[in-house]
Protein backbone atom coordinates (compact mmCIF):
# COMPACT_ATOMS: atom_id res chain seq x y z
CA UNK A 1 0.00 0.00 0.00
CA UNK A 2 1.20 2.98 -0.73
CA UNK A 3 2.19 5.44 1.86
CA UNK A 4 -0.13 8.13 0.83
CA UNK A 5 -2.93 6.12 1.55
CA UNK A 6 -2.22 4.50 4.29
CA UNK A 7 -1.72 7.36 6.37
CA UNK A 8 -5.25 8.98 4.96
CA UNK A 9 -6.53 6.14 6.67
CA UNK A 10 -4.95 6.33 9.61
CA UNK A 11 -5.50 9.95 9.85
CA UNK A 12 -9.25 9.57 8.95
CA UNK A 13 -10.02 7.37 11.90
CA UNK A 14 -7.65 9.52 14.45
CA UNK A 15 -9.83 12.30 13.58
CA UNK A 16 -13.46 10.02 13.76
CA UNK A 17 -12.15 8.90 17.00
CA UNK A 18 -10.94 12.47 18.33
CA UNK A 19 -15.03 13.57 17.73
CA UNK A 20 -15.77 11.17 19.61
CA UNK A 21 -13.09 12.10 22.52
CA UNK A 22 -13.19 15.44 22.79
CA UNK A 23 -17.06 14.96 23.34
CA UNK A 24 -16.15 12.73 26.41
CA UNK A 25 -13.55 14.90 27.86
CA UNK A 26 -16.11 17.90 27.45
CA UNK A 27 -18.34 15.77 29.42
CA UNK A 28 -16.10 14.79 32.20
CA UNK A 29 -14.91 18.38 32.92
CA UNK A 30 -18.70 19.11 32.52
CA UNK A 31 -20.33 16.64 35.50
CA UNK A 32 -16.94 17.24 37.60
CA UNK A 33 -17.78 21.13 37.77
CA UNK A 34 -21.22 19.99 38.76
CA UNK A 35 -19.70 18.23 41.93
CA UNK A 36 -18.03 21.38 42.87
CA UNK A 37 -20.08 24.43 43.64
CA UNK A 38 -17.29 27.07 43.80
CA UNK A 39 -14.11 27.34 41.31
CA UNK A 40 -15.75 26.09 38.27
CA UNK A 41 -12.99 28.05 36.19
CA UNK A 42 -10.28 25.25 37.21
CA UNK A 43 -12.52 22.49 36.39
CA UNK A 44 -12.72 24.08 32.93
CA UNK A 45 -8.75 24.93 32.93
CA UNK A 46 -8.33 21.39 33.18
CA UNK A 47 -10.42 20.08 30.29
CA UNK A 48 -8.39 22.64 28.07
CA UNK A 49 -5.43 21.26 29.79
CA UNK A 50 -5.76 17.96 29.07
CA UNK A 51 -6.60 18.34 25.41
CA UNK A 52 -3.76 20.14 24.74
CA UNK A 53 -4.79 23.12 23.71
CA UNK A 54 -3.81 25.84 26.41
CA UNK A 55 -1.72 27.57 23.75
CA UNK A 56 -3.81 28.54 21.39
CA UNK A 57 -7.27 28.74 24.00
CA UNK A 58 -4.71 31.53 25.78
CA UNK A 59 -4.28 33.57 23.12
CA UNK A 60 -7.99 33.92 22.50
CA UNK A 61 -9.32 34.26 25.49
CA UNK A 62 -8.40 35.19 29.17
CA UNK A 63 -10.70 33.06 31.65
CA UNK A 64 -12.45 29.91 31.69
CA UNK A 65 -16.03 29.59 31.18
CA UNK A 66 -18.29 26.48 30.24
CA UNK A 67 -19.23 29.00 27.21
CA UNK A 68 -15.41 29.63 26.49
CA UNK A 69 -14.19 26.52 26.54
CA UNK A 70 -17.25 24.31 24.96
CA UNK A 71 -17.24 26.56 22.12
CA UNK A 72 -13.61 26.64 21.65
CA UNK A 73 -12.97 22.56 21.96
CA UNK A 74 -16.73 21.82 19.60
CA UNK A 75 -16.91 25.29 17.12
CA UNK A 76 -13.79 27.10 16.58
CA UNK A 77 -12.11 26.60 13.59
CA UNK A 78 -9.09 28.26 14.60
CA UNK A 79 -8.18 25.06 16.85
CA UNK A 80 -6.90 22.30 14.85
CA UNK A 81 -8.64 19.78 17.62
CA UNK A 82 -12.03 21.56 17.59
CA UNK A 83 -14.93 18.76 16.28
CA UNK A 84 -15.74 21.31 13.85
CA UNK A 85 -11.74 20.97 12.19
CA UNK A 86 -11.22 17.42 12.74
CA UNK A 87 -14.57 16.28 11.30
CA UNK A 88 -13.82 18.07 8.32
CA UNK A 89 -10.14 16.93 8.27
CA UNK A 90 -11.73 12.87 8.34
CA UNK A 91 -14.22 13.95 5.57
CA UNK A 92 -10.68 15.13 3.50
CA UNK A 93 -8.95 12.11 4.27
CA UNK A 94 -11.58 10.17 3.56
CA UNK A 95 -12.00 11.17 -0.23
CA UNK A 96 -8.09 11.02 -0.68
CA UNK A 97 -8.68 7.51 0.17
CA UNK A 98 -12.62 6.57 -1.29
CA UNK A 99 -11.05 3.75 -3.49
CA UNK A 100 -9.82 1.85 -0.29
CA UNK A 101 -13.18 2.87 1.49
CA UNK A 102 -16.53 0.70 1.26
CA UNK A 103 -19.43 2.63 -0.06
CA UNK A 104 -20.71 2.38 3.42
CA UNK A 105 -17.67 3.83 4.97
CA UNK A 106 -17.72 6.41 2.95
CA UNK A 107 -21.28 7.52 2.90
CA UNK A 108 -21.11 7.42 6.71
CA UNK A 109 -18.42 9.38 7.18
CA UNK A 110 -20.04 11.98 4.84
CA UNK A 111 -23.10 11.86 7.02
CA UNK A 112 -21.07 12.64 9.90
CA UNK A 113 -19.76 15.47 8.89
CA UNK A 114 -22.80 16.69 7.28
CA UNK A 115 -25.03 16.32 10.63
CA UNK A 116 -22.03 17.82 12.68
CA UNK A 117 -21.33 20.65 10.61
CA UNK A 118 -24.98 21.57 10.89
CA UNK A 119 -25.19 20.84 14.59
CA UNK A 120 -22.80 23.43 15.41
CA UNK A 121 -23.24 26.03 12.97
CA UNK A 122 -24.29 27.76 15.60
CA UNK A 123 -23.21 28.20 19.53
CA UNK A 124 -23.89 24.93 22.15
CA UNK A 125 -26.43 26.33 25.01
CA UNK A 126 -25.64 24.49 27.95
CA UNK A 127 -29.35 23.09 28.55
CA UNK A 128 -28.33 21.69 24.82
CA UNK A 129 -24.90 20.05 25.65
CA UNK A 130 -25.41 16.76 27.05
CA UNK A 131 -27.64 15.78 23.59
CA UNK A 132 -24.97 17.96 21.27
CA UNK A 133 -22.04 15.81 22.91
CA UNK A 134 -24.41 12.22 22.49
CA UNK A 135 -24.74 12.83 18.89
CA UNK A 136 -21.17 13.29 18.31
CA UNK A 137 -20.63 10.07 19.65
CA UNK A 138 -23.41 8.41 17.84
CA UNK A 139 -21.61 9.34 14.74
CA UNK A 140 -18.18 8.29 15.63
CA UNK A 141 -19.99 5.00 16.43
CA UNK A 142 -22.11 5.19 12.97
CA UNK A 143 -18.94 5.33 11.16
CA UNK A 144 -17.24 2.54 13.34
CA UNK A 145 -20.09 0.32 12.78
CA UNK A 146 -19.60 0.37 8.78
CA UNK A 147 -16.00 -0.29 9.26
CA UNK A 148 -16.51 -3.34 11.44
CA UNK A 149 -19.16 -4.54 9.36
CA UNK A 150 -18.27 -3.99 5.36
CA UNK A 151 -14.44 -3.40 5.37
CA UNK A 152 -12.02 -6.46 4.58
CA UNK A 153 -9.91 -7.72 7.13
CA UNK A 154 -6.79 -6.57 5.38
CA UNK A 155 -3.67 -3.99 5.93
CA UNK A 156 -6.52 -1.08 5.38
CA UNK A 157 -8.22 -2.44 8.11
CA UNK A 158 -5.26 -2.74 10.29
CA UNK A 159 -4.33 0.78 9.57
CA UNK A 160 -7.62 2.13 10.20
CA UNK A 161 -8.05 0.12 13.41
CA UNK A 162 -4.44 1.45 14.63
CA UNK A 163 -5.21 5.08 14.13
CA UNK A 164 -8.77 4.54 16.13
CA UNK A 165 -6.58 2.73 19.15
CA UNK A 166 -3.91 5.38 19.16
CA UNK A 167 -5.87 8.34 19.74
CA UNK A 168 -7.87 6.39 22.10
CA UNK A 169 -5.24 5.48 23.99
CA UNK A 170 -4.00 9.17 24.24
CA UNK A 171 -7.90 10.69 24.85
CA UNK A 172 -8.04 7.65 27.50
CA UNK A 173 -5.34 8.86 29.32
CA UNK A 174 -6.15 12.37 29.32
CA UNK A 175 -9.85 12.12 30.44
CA UNK A 176 -7.83 10.31 33.18
CA UNK A 177 -5.74 12.88 33.80
CA UNK A 178 -8.97 15.37 33.99
CA UNK A 179 -9.06 14.16 37.44
CA UNK A 180 -6.06 15.11 38.19
CA UNK A 181 -6.30 18.24 37.08
CA UNK A 182 -9.24 19.00 39.07
CA UNK A 183 -7.85 19.81 42.48
CA UNK A 184 -9.79 18.55 45.42
CA UNK A 185 -9.76 21.44 48.01
CA UNK A 186 -6.34 19.66 49.95
CA UNK A 187 -5.15 16.08 49.62
CA UNK A 188 -7.52 15.35 52.95
CA UNK A 189 -10.42 14.68 50.45
CA UNK A 190 -8.63 11.99 48.59
CA UNK A 191 -10.65 9.51 49.33
CA UNK A 192 -13.25 10.71 50.48
CA UNK A 193 -17.21 10.73 49.19
CA UNK A 194 -16.26 13.88 47.09
CA UNK A 195 -12.97 11.85 45.51
CA UNK A 196 -14.98 9.13 44.82
CA UNK A 197 -18.02 10.61 43.52
CA UNK A 198 -15.49 12.45 40.81
CA UNK A 199 -14.06 9.57 40.00
CA UNK A 200 -17.54 8.05 39.41
CA UNK A 201 -18.16 10.25 37.07
CA UNK A 202 -15.02 9.82 35.13
CA UNK A 203 -16.25 6.34 34.98
CA UNK A 204 -19.61 7.40 33.46
CA UNK A 205 -17.42 9.92 30.90
CA UNK A 206 -15.87 6.87 28.87
CA UNK A 207 -19.16 4.81 29.21
CA UNK A 208 -17.80 2.46 31.54
CA UNK A 209 -20.06 2.77 34.34
CA UNK A 210 -22.59 0.29 33.54
CA UNK A 211 -19.66 -1.80 32.71
CA UNK A 212 -17.68 -1.11 36.32
CA UNK A 213 -21.50 -2.62 38.05
CA UNK A 214 -21.52 -5.63 35.76
CA UNK A 215 -18.36 -7.07 36.73
CA UNK A 216 -18.77 -5.75 40.29
CA UNK A 217 -15.39 -6.59 41.29
CA UNK A 218 -14.70 -3.30 43.02
CA UNK A 219 -16.20 -1.23 45.59
CA UNK A 220 -16.60 2.46 43.40
CA UNK A 221 -13.04 3.84 44.69
CA UNK A 222 -10.40 5.56 43.05
CA UNK A 223 -8.29 2.49 42.94
CA UNK A 224 -11.23 0.44 41.86
CA UNK A 225 -11.90 2.36 38.72
CA UNK A 226 -8.56 3.19 37.78
CA UNK A 227 -7.34 -0.29 37.80
CA UNK A 228 -10.01 -0.68 35.72
CA UNK A 229 -9.85 2.25 33.26
CA UNK A 230 -5.79 1.57 33.17
CA UNK A 231 -5.39 -2.47 33.18
CA UNK A 232 -8.90 -4.22 32.40
CA UNK A 233 -8.33 -5.77 29.23
CA UNK A 234 -11.81 -6.26 28.87
CA UNK A 235 -12.81 -2.91 28.51
CA UNK A 236 -12.82 -1.53 25.01
CA UNK A 237 -11.26 1.94 26.43
CA UNK A 238 -9.02 1.17 28.70
CA UNK A 239 -5.26 2.04 28.39
CA UNK A 240 -4.61 -1.92 28.10
CA UNK A 241 -6.76 -2.68 25.60
CA UNK A 242 -5.75 -0.09 23.24
CA UNK A 243 -2.38 -1.05 23.21
CA UNK A 244 -3.27 -4.48 23.06
CA UNK A 245 -4.84 -4.16 19.69
CA UNK A 246 -2.30 -2.14 18.37
CA UNK A 247 -0.11 -4.48 19.23
CA UNK A 248 -2.02 -7.05 17.38
CA UNK A 249 -2.79 -4.86 14.26
CA UNK A 250 0.86 -3.99 13.48
CA UNK A 251 1.88 -7.50 13.71
CA UNK A 252 -0.98 -8.37 11.06
CA UNK A 253 0.77 -5.51 9.30
CA UNK A 254 3.77 -7.46 9.52
CA UNK A 255 2.56 -10.66 8.72
CA UNK A 256 1.22 -8.82 5.79
CA UNK A 257 4.49 -7.13 4.68
CA UNK A 258 6.98 -9.79 5.33
CA UNK A 259 8.77 -7.38 7.67
CA UNK A 260 8.99 -5.27 11.34
CA UNK A 261 9.74 -1.81 11.99
CA UNK A 262 11.03 0.06 14.92
CA UNK A 263 7.33 0.57 15.81
CA UNK A 264 6.56 -2.94 16.93
CA UNK A 265 9.35 -3.07 19.28
CA UNK A 266 7.98 0.18 21.07
CA UNK A 267 4.40 -0.72 20.81
CA UNK A 268 5.34 -4.20 22.84
CA UNK A 269 7.80 -2.16 25.22
CA UNK A 270 4.68 0.08 26.09
CA UNK A 271 2.40 -3.21 26.77
CA UNK A 272 5.12 -4.88 28.74
CA UNK A 273 4.88 -1.56 31.41
CA UNK A 274 1.40 -2.52 31.70
CA UNK A 275 1.56 -6.21 32.11
CA UNK A 276 1.61 -8.22 35.38
CA UNK A 277 0.91 -4.44 36.74
CA UNK A 278 -1.36 -3.46 39.87
CA UNK A 279 -2.89 -0.51 40.43
CA UNK A 280 -0.90 -0.08 43.98
CA UNK A 281 2.59 0.10 42.01
CA UNK A 282 0.79 2.66 39.58
CA UNK A 283 0.00 4.64 42.36
CA UNK A 284 3.03 4.46 44.07
CA UNK A 285 4.86 5.66 41.06
CA UNK A 286 2.40 8.72 40.90
CA UNK A 287 -0.82 8.30 38.77
CA UNK A 288 -0.41 11.93 37.44
CA UNK A 289 3.49 11.00 36.19
CA UNK A 290 2.46 7.32 35.07
CA UNK A 291 -0.51 8.56 32.60
CA UNK A 292 1.91 11.78 31.69
CA UNK A 293 4.60 9.19 30.36
CA UNK A 294 1.80 7.28 28.91
CA UNK A 295 0.84 9.90 26.73
CA UNK A 296 4.55 11.00 25.76
CA UNK A 297 4.59 7.06 24.90
CA UNK A 298 2.03 6.56 22.67
CA UNK A 299 2.40 10.08 20.93
CA UNK A 300 5.54 8.79 20.36
CA UNK A 301 4.54 5.69 18.92
CA UNK A 302 2.56 7.25 16.52
CA UNK A 303 4.78 9.15 15.06
CA UNK A 304 7.40 6.65 14.91
CA UNK A 305 4.40 4.52 12.68
CA UNK A 306 3.84 7.84 10.49
CA UNK A 307 7.81 7.09 9.71
CA UNK A 308 7.86 3.29 9.32
CA UNK A 309 5.26 3.09 6.97
CA UNK A 310 6.08 6.64 4.91
CA UNK A 311 2.75 8.27 5.42
CA UNK A 312 4.03 11.08 3.89
CA UNK A 313 4.52 9.50 0.30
Amino acid sequence: MLGKTAGGLYWMFRYLERTENIARLIEAGFRIALTRSTDAESEWKSVVTTSGVSAGYAAKYDNYTATNVVDYLLRDTSNPSSVTSVTGAARDNARLVRTALTTEVWEAVNETWMTLTELLANPVRETELPSVLNTIRQQSALVRGALHGTMLRNDIYDFSRIGTFIERADNTARIIDVKYYTLLPNTSFVGSSLDNVQWETVLRSVSAHRSFRWLGESEMTASGIADFLILDRRLPRSLSFCISQIVSNLDYLAEDYGERHACHEMAEKIQSRLKNRDIESIFDEGLHEFITAFIRDINSLGQQIESDFRFGG
